[in-house]
């Protein structure tokens, strides 16, 4: 597939989606049915030990792929953010100068990954926004959108991140900024990593931009969000404050080539 720059130039896509999971089975094959769809898009599956066989249908769905779609089975330490760290890491070790994130579960449609890539050719992480022009959420009841967009208020406050959806899972990043991440430092284990590593990689002096996309409820399987998850995005925000008073900030320049 090719998309256009802010230049207006054509360029192929080559991207690579690391695409977490942990029982979503359900919707993990029309998921891949989607981004197979489009031209120049590979995934890596990061499977957590799916109780529900998820790993084992993303290996079937590997095969009929043959040379997009890789599958990671995890047997560490167990979380989201755990999964984000193994899976960006490996991604790293592809040849791909765009990698992606993005959820299992359908809320994030494949449709938008052009406009996101194209942004890299300026930016070094692209936000898929839910926030950014008013409130782009389908299928939430009122109390869990209250709660997100208090929760981003809450984050934008005390870390000073200039966003407006801190905690979208759906983005794309530079290969040569995500390598400038230190990944040894993130401790996040559930959603929080996506503030963790937003916040670092603005540490480091990152260009990052929103773009607007329409989020879309799991049509399958059942929200991973728990009382913990809660607890831990409430402190993380002021435990990334305190840590940053003690060591420098780095503003080190990023390619353009």
């Amino acid at each position: 597939m090719e998309v256009a720059g802010d230049d207006g130039i054509k360029w192929s896509m080559n991207v690579l989606i690391v695409v977490p999971t942990y029982n979503e089975r359900e919707s993990l094959p029309e998921l891949v049915s989607q981004v197979m769809a489009q031209d120049g898009v590979r995934m890596l599956v990061v499977d957590d030990g799916s109780p529900d066989g998820t790993g084992s249908l993303a290996e079937e769905l590997g095969q009929r792929h043959s040379g997009r779609l890789e599958v990671l089975h995890r047997t560490g330490r167990r979380g989201l953010g755990a999964s984000y760290v193994e899976g960006l890491q490996r991604a790293l070790a592809s040849d791909a100068p765009v990698i992606a994130q993005m959820d299992a579960d359908l809320s994030h449609d494949p449709r938008y990954l052009a406009e996101m890539v194209a942004a890299t050719e300026q930016y070094d992480l692209v936000v898929g926004s839910r926030y950014l022009r008013g409130v782009s959420v389908v299928n939430w009841p009122l109390h869990r959108l209250a709660l997100s967009v208090a929760a981003n208020r809450y984050i934008r406050v005390v870390t000073g991140l200039p966003l407006q959806d801190c905690t979208s899972g759906f983005r794309c990043w530079r290969r040569d900024a995500l390598e400038r991440i230190r990944f040894d430092a993130i401790r996040s284990e559930k959603y929080a990593f996506l503030v963790e590593i937003t916040y670092e990689a603005q540490r480091v002096g990152c260009h990052i931009v929103e773009v607007p996309i329409i989020f879309i409820e799991r049509r399958r399987g059942v929200s991973k969000l728990s009382s913990k998850t809660l607890f831990e995005s409430l402190i993380l925000p002021w435990h990334l404050r305190f840590r940053d008073l003690r060591r420098p900030r780095q503003l080190l320049p990023v390619s353009r080539s």
